[in-house]
């Protein structure tokens, strides 16, 4: 049976990849079938960049550094008809992005294809397909409208926030339930034991599997560790990531002041964050990617457009 291998796989919708708002606006106000209609009339009109087309971007470029061969593979979902996906497929033509394999849903949520593919990471802009990949194991998270200027440099930078994302929430738990002082203590007295692995730990790995490709000077892709973390509560963090055997380029242990000018001058491509209130202040600046796991998204309706 034929697999993608060794590739970094990572599975896009439709409406991160593409500015769908208008032919969305239409499904909304009119119904299924004239948005239906509404695509084909308008099928050879290709549709603008959305949210996550720069990172597509830099993502299908890193390809160009193996001679040909495919490290990095994009896959499309989306809940339209293969009928109606064709404009999207029209328009992946027009801005040759080198994308070969889509799911095309009729209506149904696409999600479950996400692991059939293999896919590390999941960006939608649907947040229950986003909460519905995490449940069944894979990284994911809900891509907001962007404001930010895009990153033009060749390299690509990836931020993560740490506990709920690239580490499990039991940490985050002790703080929401007992404060600080209690959070602090409790990491100190843990401070050898390396902490559960988050949603994105699998997907940080893959992307290291990748960097090992290259030397650390010319390595198309760089990682940071954003978090509001502090001392004494930054050395259960560097432990737990020397126990995985993964380097991380970058930690940033801010002790709970605003990420956003840190990101800024890290020059970050997209950050992941567990936090909704930290990823609206930062997806003014940059792409931003909304993870809704673990106890500071309980009860909390998911962010989508």
């Amino acid at each position: 049976m034929a697999t993608l291998g060794d590739r970094l796989v990572i599975a896009i919708s439709s409406r991160a990849l593409f500015d769908m708002r208008e032919s969305h606006e239409v499904y909304q106000r009119e119904g299924l079938s004239a948005y239906s209609q509404y695509q084909i009339d308008h099928e050879e009109e290709p549709l603008a960049p959305g949210d996550a087309f720069p990172l597509v971007q830099k993502l299908l470029a890193i390809n160009d550094k193996f001679d040909g061969d495919t490290r990095v593979e994009i896959i499309l979902l989306s809940r339209n008809s293969a009928d109606t996906g064709l404009r999207v497929f029209n328009s992946i033509a027009h801005y040759g992005l080198a994308i070969q394999r889509a799911a095309f849903s009729g209506g149904e949520s696409p999600y479950r294809y996400v692991k059939a593919f293999g896919s590390h990471l999941f960006l939608s802009t649907d947040a229950d397909d986003v909460r519905s990949a995490l449940d069944n194991g894979v990284a994911a998270a809900t891509f907001l409208p962007a404001g930010g200027a895009r990153n033009d440099k060749e390299q690509l930078r990836f931020a993560f926030d740490g506990d709920a994302v690239l580490f499990s929430d039991e940490a985050e738990q002790v703080f929401k339930s007992d404060g600080l002082q209690a959070f602090t203590d409790s990491e100190q007295a843990s401070a050898k034991e390396p902490l559960s692995g988050g949603p994105f730990k699998n997907f940080l790995a893959a992307l290291q599997k990748l960097q090992a490709e290259f030397t650390e000077a010319d390595s198309p892709i760089r990682t940071a560790l954003v978090t509001a973390r502090s001392a004494p509560a930054h050395e259960r963090v560097i432990r737990t990531l020397r126990a995985w055997h993964i380097r991380i380029d970058e930690s940033l242990f801010l002790g709970g002041l605003p990420k956003v000018d840190f990101l800024r001058a890290y020059g970050a491509d997209v950050f992941f964050d567990d936090q909704r209130g930290h990823c609206e202040l930062a997806a003014g600046h940059v792409a931003t990617g909304h993870v809704p796991h673990g106890v500071a998204n309980e009860g909390v309706n998911g962010i989508d457009d």
